[in-house]
């Protein structure tokens, strides 16, 4: 059953965001919104913005933003359907459900049916830990020789499975699972080409691996016969419906809480780490499961902390493995250290060699940030080599680059160049450049550009454009030139372009009419348009809250971002001093013009910059040498009548 739309957005329309918001957080109000500290991220200044008026909430720290439903979705890690139940219920609502397509059915019946398999296989995994001779003489052994108490092992639900072939695939046909679901879940493998299937798990050690809400998604398990030579130590589920292994932190479910509270992630590699470390009271801490570290994973963290210590084996892998993770983690705006243990050692074998207390004084004492962890690092690797030298400098600035955070950039900038004794303004040179060359590069990320960033980066950008290829100049300014076109059909589609001279004619109609057949090159930019297009169809002009409350995430989020500002003027403090300012309402005919005229411009430069490379590649004598040619008249003289309209003045 599917929630209908009506009871959605009587969900939405009783779960006012502030107070959703404020069950979670103290809130003050300010002006029209509300403020906060954010809840997804440790800070004392609060930038946390709630705006009642839209109902929404953005955090101008982490770049946060969404409505009640995705607060609850991010805040207790729950899918879009269970935070509208959850918010129903909270507010006494009655949900009306309807009828799901087929598909959709198999889809969440299929996703209902892993989760409870997984439980199960959880329930029998321990059971036959505790209950089994085998799990009591073989696998309890194990755990107990590490340390592990009682409390620690129900704490993380670990488990053994038995060495015989199919001892769990028959307990769990037994209980009326068919065998399809127990290999989508991936419990079973084929043994053979035959089609027989066997238990994935034998004779292993069971990690469960919980979702941050709790549920167990997946398994981990490890070998323990010494003699299995052709068998991998550690063995994980595989890729399934609920188990996406890149967006998953072994420990995230038991660690979320503490991580909020000590406003810090310890961020380690294997699954004894983490359960040792919370045996001895140090609960904030998850592991990537000997993965390399991604996107998602430092996304998940930074729901709860954007502090982050790595803590690595002390081995050369183990180090040169953290700093390929740290350039990801300062991408993502996470302030990131780094603890190396001494060789031979672990997280897990060292806090049990010196206590909980003497761990947390080393990691105190050794924890180094990102560029002087490099630059000890590189110091001792190039010695005297004035070019190996130059080269770990190199690096050690590319990492400075990740930083998003202009006042840290130039902080690590300084630190730099007093460590490496280098001049500060060669080192701002080599930035600068890495700098331009992100920022003009053609992969911008819309989702990311917030209204106030949107003038600046294009101040920033725009007079570099004289002294670059042609190519790269149109491939930005027809991203930024989309990117306006979609600001005004979010924030202004349903406004009316010009009340006295065109009643009744909106935004959304005179872009629609006006873009007609034009294609944006940005995928996100595509979707909203076609949104724009199929609302006009069924006439309606979608309003701001059609975005700001989209349950397409990226729109969702980017909408929010497009549309809010941490600063604005107010209305009193420009009648008190005798300011006036023309507001986009009132300048939405200009607008809208100029913005087609530009976007017209830009596709036309796209279109002369082909023709002149296929120019280039032609010979005199070719035969399409003159179709070429009058093609390249026709659009210079497009760019000239269009320049001329908009003011601007090119060479002929």
């Amino acid at each position: 059953m599917r929630i209908d739309p009506e009871t959605v957005e009587r969900i939405k329309q009783t779960a006012a965001v502030a107070d959703v918001i404020g069950d979670y957080v103290t809130i003050k109000k300010k002006g029209a919104n509300y403020w906060a500290c954010c809840p997804f991220h440790g800070e004392k200044t609060p930038s946390f913005s709630i705006s009642p008026a839209k109902g929404i909430y953005k955090c101008f720290g982490c770049g946060k933003a969404g409505d009640s439903v995705r607060f609850v979705m991010d805040m207790e890690g729950l899918g879009y359907g269970e935070a509208l139940r959850h918010l129903a219920k909270k507010y006494g609502i009655d949900i009306q459900e309807e009828e799901m397509t087929d598909d959709q059915l198999v889809r969440q019946n299929e996703r209902e049916s892993l989760l409870i398999i997984l439980e199960y296989a959880k329930e029998y995994f321990k059971k036959q830990l505790y209950e089994t001779d085998e799990g009591k003489s073989i696998a309890l052994p194990y755990f107990k020789e590490r340390g592990f108490s009682d409390a620690t092992l129900q704490s993380f639900d670990l488990g053994y499975s038995p060495e015989a072939w199919d001892a769990f695939l028959k307990a769990a046909l037994k209980q009326g699972f068919s065998q399809e679901i127990i290999e989508k879940a991936g419990l079973v493998t084929q043994k053979n080409d035959d089609g027989k299937v066997y238990d994935r798990f034998r004779n292993r050690v069971i990690f469960p691996i919980h979702n941050v809400s709790g549920k167990i998604i997946a398994f981990g398990a490890r070998i323990l016969r010494n003699d299995a030579k052709n068998q991998a130590k550690y063995l994980n589920s595989p890729e399934t419906e609920v188990y996406h292994k890149s967006a998953t932190l072994y420990g995230i479910s038991q660690a979320k809480n503490e991580i909020r509270t000590k406003d810090v992630c310890y961020l380690v590699e294997g699954y004894t780490d983490v359960i040792s470390l919370h045996q001895a009271g140090i609960k904030n801490v998850v592991a990537s499961s000997g993965t390399s570290l991604t996107i998602e994973q430092i996304k998940l963290i930074g729901r709860f902390t954007q502090h982050v210590t790595v803590l690595y084996d002390g081995d050369s892998a183990g180090i040169k493995a953290a700093l390929r993770g740290m350039d990801l983690i300062l991408e993502e705006g996470l302030q990131v250290n780094l603890v190396v243990f001494p060789e031979g050692n672990d997280p897990d074998s060292f806090v049990r060699k010196i206590g909980s207390e003497a761990f947390i004084d080393y990691i105190k004492k050794e924890a180094k940030d990102v560029i002087s962890f490099q630059a000890n690092l590189f110091k001792e690797e190039a010695g005297d080599d004035p070019f190996k030298k130059a080269e770990m400098i190199k690096e050690m600035v590319q990492s400075i680059s990740k930083i998003p955070d202009a006042i840290q950039r130039s902080l690590f900038i300084q630190k730099t160049a007093t460590m490496m004794r280098m001049d500060e303004d060669v080192l701002l040179a080599e930035l600068n450049k890495i700098q331009l060359k992100k920022m003009k590069g053609a992969s911008q990320d819309p989702q990311q550009i917030s209204a106030q960033q949107y003038a600046e980066v294009r101040q920033l950008i725009e007079p570099t454009f004289a002294d670059e290829d042609e190519p790269a100049q149109v491939q930005n300014l027809a991203y930024y030139q989309e990117l306006e076109c979609v600001r005004l059909l979010i924030n202004y589609g349903h406004l009316e372009i010009n009340p006295e001279k065109a009643p009744g004619l909106t935004v959304v109609h005179y872009l629609i009419d006006e873009l007609e057949g034009t294609i944006f090159q940005t995928p996100l930019f595509v979707r909203i348009l076609d949104l724009c297009k199929q609302e006009f169809a069924a006439q309606r002009a979608p309003k701001p809250d059609f975005f700001l409350h989209h349950t397409d995430e990226e729109i969702q989020s980017f909408s929010i971002n497009i549309s809010s500002d941490k600063h604005s003027v107010s209305s009193e403090w420009k009648d008190k001093h005798e300011i006036r300012v023309n507001t986009d309402e009132e300048m939405l005919e200009d607008l809208a013009y100029k913005n087609v005229l530009r976007l017209r411009k830009v596709y036309n430069d796209q279109h002369l910059q082909e023709i002149l490379t296929k120019l280039d590649s032609l010979s005199a004598d070719s035969s399409e040498m003159d179709e070429v040619l009058l093609e390249f008249i026709r659009l210079k003289e497009i760019q000239k009548n269009i320049s001329q309209e908009l003011g601007t003045v090119i060479e002929k």
